[in-house]
């Protein structure tokens, strides 16, 4: 039977560090009190001409590196984010353009914190049944531009970086590899709990500047519900691929949730009964990076052993819409 393995994997942040000492001369808040709400300690954002197809065309060229492969190999392009380059068209088409790839298909999704997960279930469909053979699934995000530096902006500004990680996924035959399983899940019932109010087409015009002034172009969150809808989601997803694959939560090796909150992740591990060398934190660092936080994770693990052939690996993440999902791969 094909499954779907990764064979490589490559992340790029950008140069800039801002630490939350930094965001106190832009905003009523404290080092101490971002801390406290979400575990980050400092965040990168894009340089002025730096788009999230860029970061990810670094990113796909260390990939690429590490699997001794050239980019027009790549057979299909799918790019999870909700901070694309342009309106339209897709950043995948632009990403494309940069690799010096053409023809091949390029696909944008908007999934927010699960686009990674969205995007997994989508290229191992297309993989177990021989559409492609060579695809190139990517997480890039560029918040900073987005972002309301200012106290009324200040619950969301503290919280998201800038960055872009890939992996290269293909068919393999071996029974002892792979991904076991993929769920996804969306509630729309919730779409305005985690969202952004404008631009959007249905408004007219689809952006104005009283729609600026009154900052429905930045992120609105209630964090109470968020929270609370994450911390059960999450670790339900895992559960839901471990029955899938027939496993047990004590056949993880390592889970690598959506970095949105220290205090999530912190939930999760406890609800899955994980001890601290099983999961997998990287949010101090980088801040919620969206649709490339589960794979920049994945990279800095693997990098830092703390992923080895042969080891049970799941992911999990929560996010706008409501939108959650779990995968399970044997690595």
């Amino acid at each position: 039977m094909v499954r779907t393995e990764f064979i490589a994997t490559g992340m790029y942040v950008p140069e800039r560090v801002v630490t939350n000492h930094e965001l106190e001369g832009y905003m009523d808040t404290s080092d101490e009190w971002i801390q406290q709400r979400s575990g980050i300690k400092e965040r990168r954002w894009a340089a002025e001409d730096e788009g999230g197809s860029d970061m990810a065309k670094v990113a796909a060229e260390r990939a690429l590196e590490a699997a001794g492969m050239e980019a027009d190999e790549i057979d299909c392009i799918i790019v999870a984010t909700l901070s694309p380059d342009h309106f339209f068209p897709g950043t995948g088409v632009f990403l494309q353009r940069k690799l010096g790839v053409t023809d091949v298909p390029c696909l944008d999704i908007r999934n927010q914190c699960t686009g990674f997960v969205y995007g997994l279930e989508i290229a191992d469909a297309f993989i177990k049944t021989g559409q492609y053979r060579r695809i190139l699934l990517v997480g890039t995000e560029v918040h900073s531009s987005g972002i309301i530096l200012s106290t009324e902006g200040r619950d969301t500004a503290v919280l998201f970086g800038d960055g872009a990680a890939v992996a290269i996924l293909g068919p393999t035959d071996d029974p002892d590899r792979g991904v076991l399983a993929v769920r996804t899940h969306a509630d729309g019932r919730y779409a305005e709990k985690l969202w952004g109010p404008a631009p959007a087409c249905v408004n007219k015009p689809f952006i104005s500047k009283e729609m600026i002034d009154e900052g429905l172009t930045r992120a609105h969150m209630d964090g109470r519900d968020v929270f609370k809808h994450a911390v059960t989601k999450m670790p339900a997803a895992i559960h839901e691929v471990l029955e899938v694959a027939g496993h047990q939560t004590e056949d993880l090796d390592m889970v690598i949730p959506h970095q949105a909150n220290m205090r999530i992740a912190q939930v999760v591990q406890k609800s899955l009964g994980l001890p601290d060398d099983k999961i997998y934190i990287n949010i101090q660092r980088y801040g919620n990076t969206t649709a490339a936080s589960i794979p920049i994770a994945l990279h800095e693990c693997i990098e830092e052993g703390g992923i080895q052939r042969g080891d049970l690996v799941g992911f999990t993440a929560f996010g706008s819409g409501f939108t959650w999902g779990g995968a399970l791969v044997r690595w």
